[in-house]
Order: C-alpha cells, then structure tokens, then sequence
C-alpha cells in the first residue's frame, strides 16, 4: 500500500503517542519496565522537528513513527515504532530507509540507534539492514544494545 513520511504536527501527538505504545507495550514484560519510547515527550518532541510519520497516502491513517536527532558526526534514531496491525508489510524498512536518506542528504557519515538486548528480533532486523553492534552497557538503568551503520 503506498505511504508517505513526513514532519510529525501537532494534530498528530495522539496518534503519535497510539502508535508508539502500541508497538511496545508488548516488550514490558520481557524487560521488566517500560520501554523508554513510552515515555517520551512527544508534545515536546513534535515542535523540535524530529518526529517523522507514515502514513497511508489512501486515508492518511498513521501507521508507523521515527524519531531523528541530528548529531555533530551522525543521525541518531531515537525511536522506530510501527503499529501492530500494520507490522511485516515494510514499514519499518521504509522509515529506515528514510533516516539512512536524511543522513545522507545532511552529509552525514553514519547513523547510530540502541535497543534493548531483550529485544531480539530488533536486534536481527538491524542487522539485516547493515547496522554493527557497537556495544553493550546500561544507561538510565536499561540494558541496551548500541548500534552504528556507517554510510558510503
């Protein structure tokens, strides 16, 4: 089904905040609390130009979420989050895909994410898109796994 990203507005927190816990809520009992997505500002985010959505272009309906911060020597990906009903069909492929372009057109060398080391199949999916484990170590008392891909 065709999509488009685009800058998350303010009409979109709910939708937004939806999406995210949605695809996460699901990881609170395998790590033990709730994923730090959960959590965040998205009232506060949204103004700062970083949270991307996609859409269906048919009905406009969100169905996936990325959160982009620019770094000084790389993209950083805060957030991916693609709502259940609307997982395995490439959506998260797609929102990657458009971080990897964001860099890319900011002359940015690479792009750095984390996940938690419980999250598994995240693990795997970066991997498959050409990210390197870079380390592993607790921060804000989650155990995470960080990751690069560096761009050519």
């Amino acid at each position: 089904m065709p999509t488009t990203i685009e800058l998350a507005t303010a009409a979109d927190c709910a939708a937004v905040i939806e999406c995210v816990h949605a695809a996460y809520v699901g990881y609170v009992a395998d790590i033990g609390r709730r994923p730090a997505p959960m959590d965040a500002n998205y009232a506060d985010l949204i103004p700062q130009g970083v949270v991307y959505v996609l859409r269906q272009a048919v009905d406009h309906h969100l169905s996936g979420v990325i959160v982009l911060h620019v770094e000084d020597d790389g993209l950083f990906v805060e957030n991916v989050a693609v709502e259940p009903g609307q997982q395995h069909q490439g959506y998260g492929r797609q929102l990657m895909a458009f971080a990897e372009q964001r860099a890319r057109f900011l002359g940015l060398p690479e792009i750095r994410l984390y996940t938690h080391e419980r999250m598994f199949a995240n693990i795997a999916f970066y991997t498959r898109l050409g990210y390197d484990e870079v380390e592993r170590r607790v921060e804000d008392g989650f155990a995470r796994v960080f990751m690069r891909k560096r761009l050519s």
